[in-house]
């Protein structure tokens, strides 16, 4: 069954037990737009022992709350209680919830185009908050005041920006007042949610308006004052025609493909985030300079994507993007082994697809980006060129103690893998002995 079959047979109990029941929020602003929602929620008037009693795998993920997750054929569906929220303290929580009716649950929610309840069995929709009049103006519009909305969830200031980015919606002028008004309260939300929301900001096709919101609204000196930063940071001319550092950002996330690596967006946002605090101009000729940008940048990709609690593999791998977008332009000069040696990083497919990016969204030539594709290519065809020939193990057992001239030594041998000096560990063997007797190398004896 798909999950919309499986969808309508949840509510299909739940009405035949005697309980009204709706797809609502999100799944069903979908389906007016046309698209296949990624998840289907649902909203009862049935209690959560009443949800536990009629359904064999639950899970009370938010039963206090009147939350249900209902798990069907290896898909969770959330099952909430309608219910009413009051008594917010701490710009998330409510101090008081009571179950209510239906229309009491649409008025609790955040946006109007996220308040539709729909029976997938009759077809009714049910719109208390003309969120369907919304979805045809392609409007985010609050439900009542947005001051007070925004005042229940602060999360909701960035979703308000997500929602418009990621549906191609504007945002109605009270509104994205009360954005701008209320900006800084995002300070006060969870780095996990707020990353959340900007992971789902930046994705592809939508990820170069999402930044622009961000701007427009307020909420990226908040969340990103790094990125806020590069706004009127110029670069030169000559190399980057898109002006500042800023339009720089924008050209390349309107370049992301649309099966973009998860870690793409954030690579390119952060592969320039050192540019202001380097910039550096020379006085008689006008240049720009941005010395050890990269080196820079990796140590403030790190502490950004930390403060965020991203996880430490992409923490890692998005700095190492960082740390060597420069390199690129040095490849056409490159020796065959220090090329492969870039080649051979694991991190190599989302540096070049940065690199991509960054010519896209600059000078426009992707002469290097091709020719290092032919190069990756043609190292894949050659997968003895992966392994090394000999470990420090190996070389232990030549005689060879451990240390720095062991460091130098395997790097050497690793050189000439790579250039195909050597091809095979007996050849590698031959040549390390070779070398050790030659005056000056540290043996075991």
């Amino acid at each position: 069954m798909t999950p919309g079959d499986i969808a309508t047979d949840l509510v299909r109990r739940l009405q035949s037990a005697g309980h009204e029941a709706f797809w609502v929020g999100g799944c069903v602003r979908d389906l007016l737009l046309g698209r296949t929602p990624g998840d289907y929620d649902i909203a009862t008037s049935a209690t959560p022992p009443q949800i536990e009693a009629l359904f064999e795998h639950t899970i009370p993920v938010g039963r206090k709350f009147g939350v249900i997750i209902v798990v069907r054929e290896g898909q969770e569906f959330q099952i909430a209680t309608f219910r009413a929220e009051a008594d917010y303290t701490d710009g998330r929580h409510p101090a008081t919830v009571s179950f209510g009716n239906a229309r009491a649950d649409a008025n609790r929610r955040d946006f109007t185009i996220n308040g539709l309840f729909q029976d997938p069995i009759s077809g009714v929709l049910h719109d208390w908050v003309n969120g369907e009049a919304d979805l045809r103006r392609k409007l985010i519009r609050t439900i009542g005041d947005p001051a007070e909305r925004f005042a229940e969830d602060h999360l909701r200031l960035l979703r308000t920006v997500r929602f418009a980015a990621q549906l191609g919606f504007e945002i109605e002028p009270a509104t994205f007042a009360a954005v701008r008004a209320l900006a800084p309260k995002i300070r006060l939300i969870s780095a996990e949610r707020v990353r959340e929301e900007l992971v789902k900001l930046f994705r592809p096709p939508h990820a170069a308006r999402g930044l622009e919101l961000l701007h427009e609204s307020g909420l990226l000196p908040e969340v990103l004052p790094e990125i806020a930063a590069t706004r009127g940071c110029e670069q030169t001319p000559d190399f980057h025609p898109e002006g500042d550092v800023f339009n720089h950002l924008l050209a390349m996330l309107s370049n992301l493909p649309a099966d973009a690596d998860e870690l793409l967006p954030w690579a390119a946002l952060l592969h320039d985030v050192a540019k202001p605090v380097s910039a550096d101009r020379n006085p008689e000729t006008g240049r720009i300079h941005f010395y050890a940008h990269e080196r820079i940048g990796e140590d403030m990709a790190v502490r950004i994507l930390e403060r965020f609690r991203f996880p430490r593999k992409h923490i890692e791998d998005i700095a190492t993007a960082v740390r060597y977008h420069m390199q690129f332009k040095d490849a056409p000069l490159m020796r065959k082994a220090t090329l492969r040696r870039m080649l051979l990083r694991p991190t190599f497919p989302l540096e070049l697809a940065l690199h991509r990016l960054d010519c896209l969204g600059s000078h426009g030539q992707l002469d290097i980006y091709e020719r290092l594709l032919v190069e990756a290519r043609s190292l894949e065809e050659k997968p003895s060129l992966r392994p090394p020939l000999l470990t420090g193990d190996d070389l232990v057992e030549l005689g060879m103690k451990p240390g720095p001239e062991m460091g130098c030594l395997l790097q050497e041998l690793r050189d000439k893998q790579l250039q195909e000096e050597l091809a095979s560990p007996a050849e590698a063997r031959a040549w390390v002995k070779s070398k050790l007797k030659e005056p000056g190398e540290t043996t075991g004896t």
